[in-house]
């Protein structure tokens, strides 16, 4: 991902019941929403930024409703200020069924040897990366057939003037996958105009011939789910209490060396994320979009003491000449920002 530069902190995210593992589900065209009584959540998350989510009503209207965190300090949001014309249950649903399929074709494949290949040094790619990526291709372009994708492994297909962009990881955690190590997920992802609209993750936990899912997913202004039950942020103020979570891109470049080190110096201290009311921006403070190079994020609460700890080092970073400008967008996709 060139010079990509994440890092953020999370709380554990709570959850009312043990994980399950992904459903059948009927043809792949029938993605039709469906009824649901007043009370009732839909289930499909990126989300990368790694969710499901929306609480499903009776005429529903298309407009957001963003929530606001108590005792927070304002930073702009990410999310979409609307789904646009299509309404968010059924944009969701579409979202849900497109990361279910492609995590049936890498449950079929989780127990089996892999056929792996390499992007670059350190940056696998296996055959089942490329099937599931066609899976939920599919699902899509079945759905929404003039939409703009943007694909792990099959780049940028569609109408480019498009204002819906999907954005599909196949196999987010390839390396772990070909491994067995239970730490990957399959990431499908809406954008309007530029801004996250819906998104739905399949996480696998387990291991080795006891592999499970669960779903996390979030609708902009909806609020965040993990199979079908709502979740939210900590709110605890003390970095010392709270979960360090990081990643790392392939360029061993000056970002990935300061990231090593705010990596390293935070864990000498400490132990999806906007609509389970947490809070996200640039490394820099800066209102982030999701072709940005840099994300900090955080339960909110602590977002600034955070952003006055890395200052020196993301200072350093400008002064060295690294980019904080946008990292990609599609050429012609039409955004807000």
């Amino acid at each position: 991902m060139g010079k990509s530069l994440v890092f953020s902190t999370t709380i554990p995210l709570r959850f009312s019941h043990l994980p399950r593992s992904i459903s059948p589900f009927h043809h792949l065209s029938q993605c039709v929403p469906q009824r649901f009584s007043e009370n009732s959540q839909c289930c499909v998350e990126n989300g990368g930024i790694r969710l499901k989510v929306t609480p499903i009503r009776r005429n529903l209207s298309t407009k957001a409703v963003l929530s606001e965190p108590p005792n927070q300090r304002q930073y702009p949001k990410v999310a979409a200020k609307s789904t646009g014309p299509i309404p968010p249950s059924q944009l969701i649903q579409v979202v849900e069924t497109a990361a279910k399929t492609g995590a049936e074709v890498v449950m079929d494949a989780v127990n089996k040897p892999r056929n792996i290949s390499y992007k670059g040094l350190t940056d696998l790619v296996t055959d089942t990366d490329k099937m599931s990526e066609a899976a939920i291709l599919e699902v899509v372009r079945k759905n929404f057939a003039d939409h703009l994708i943007l694909g792990e492994e099959g780049g940028v297909i569609g109408d480019s003037f498009s204002e819906y962009l999907w954005c599909i990881d196949p196999l987010d955690g390839t390396t772990n996958f070909a491994h067995g190590y239970p730490s990957f997920a399959v990431s499908v992802g809406v954008l309007f105009r530029g801004n996250p609209a819906a998104a739905a993750v399949v996480e696998f936990v387990g291991g080795s011939m006891a592999w499970n899912t669960r779903i996390f997913s979030a609708t902009a202004g909806g609020g965040a789910f993990c199979n079908g039950h709502k979740i939210h942020a900590s709110q605890t103020d003390k970095v010392e209490q709270s979960l360090l979570v990081t990643g790392f891109g392939y360029e061993h470049d000056d970002a990935w060396a300061a990231n090593i080190q705010l990596f390293k110096e935070y864990t000498d201290i400490s132990r999806m994320v906007e609509e389970a009311g947490g809070t996200v921006t640039r490394m820099d403070g800066g209102k982030f979009c999701v072709f940005d190079r840099s994300v900090l994020v955080s339960n909110g609460v602590m977002h600034a003491k955070l952003l006055e700890r890395i200052a020196p080092t993301t200072e350093k970073l400008k002064a060295k000449g690294i980019d904080f400008s946008l990292w990609y967008k599609p050429e012609n996709y039409p955004t807000d920002f």
